[in-house]
């Protein structure tokens, strides 16, 4: 019965314009992550799913990338062999270019500084893979909140100094070969910070933060430059873009600092 019915996206498209990219987006999906040390932490993600569209096609078949993420999901296989999801969908969708990106809430368990009571923290993450005429990409992505202090601040003030919550947004990418766990990727952004952040702090945790924080002032420009030295030191690493946006506390805007390198 379904032979029957007419095809559309299959039909001639006379305009003459290949698509870049076309597919599914914000498919909610349950994603398995690799833990260090740890058993495997199952979480809800959020995927894109796309092929390039030669011109010569009107549309793409949307349900095909549904049915693989399914069929990946049923063997325990999301977020663990992303180059053969991308393989299969440049198969099924005969295509030349394949691309998907998973974005989820990765959870760390974290003590306190000082009680050591210990809590999960929740860092936005990304999985990205590209699969290009046969070159193969991943992409890690992290976003990790720190403490920083103004050391302008600290300096021209008789007492105290302002302080700001700083986003770091960190992508990376290296030979399928190897393995960067997330959770060492967190630890170096975070010792980079003025302070790190934590779930939970008692009193004494937060003497500690508050005074470690006023020890290690830093510009935006300081937290960049810390975080490319250890990207730079670590030879696994073949790619890194890094961002960094203080939430200002004295400003009615942000502080912004970012770049970007191919090893």
């Amino acid at each position: 019965m379904n032979n029957q019915l007419k095809d559309i996206q299959n039909q001639n498209d006379k305009r003459g314009i290949d698509i870049q990219k076309v597919g599914v987006n914000g498919v909610e999906v349950p994603l398995i992550i690799e833990r260090k040390n740890a058993e495997n932490q199952v979480v809800s993600a959020k995927a894109r799913l796309s092929v390039t569209l030669p011109h010569n096609y009107r549309g793409t078949h949307m349900s095909r990338f549904i049915e693989i993420l399914s069929d990946y999901s049923k063997r325990n296989l999301l977020g663990v062999d992303i180059k053969g999801l991308l393989i299969d969908v440049q198969k099924k969708l005969e295509s030349k270019s394949s691309h998907v990106k998973f974005e989820f809430k990765y959870f760390i368990n974290k003590k306190a500084p000082v009680s050591e009571i210990e809590f999960p923290v929740g860092y936005d993450c990304s999985f990205q893979g590209d699969l290009d005429n046969g070159d193969y990409r991943f992409i890690l992505g992290v976003k990790v909140p720190v403490t920083t202090l103004c050391p302008c601040s600290k300096e021209i003030s008789d007492y105290s100094a302002h302080n700001q919550r700083t986003m770091v947004k960190v992508k990376v990418s290296y030979n399928e070969n190897d393995i960067i766990w997330i959770e060492d990727l967190v630890e170096k952004i975070e010792s980079c910070g003025s302070s790190p952040v934590y779930s939970i702090l008692k009193r004494c945790d937060e003497k500690y933060v508050t005074e470690a924080a006023y020890d290690n002032p830093k510009f935006v420009e300081d937290v960049l430059r810390d975080v490319i030295s250890l990207l730079e030191n670590d030879k696994k690493i073949t790619f890194y873009e890094v961002e960094v946006e203080a939430q200002e506390s004295i400003h009615n805007h942000n502080a912004w600092a970012w770049q970007s390198k191919t090893k």
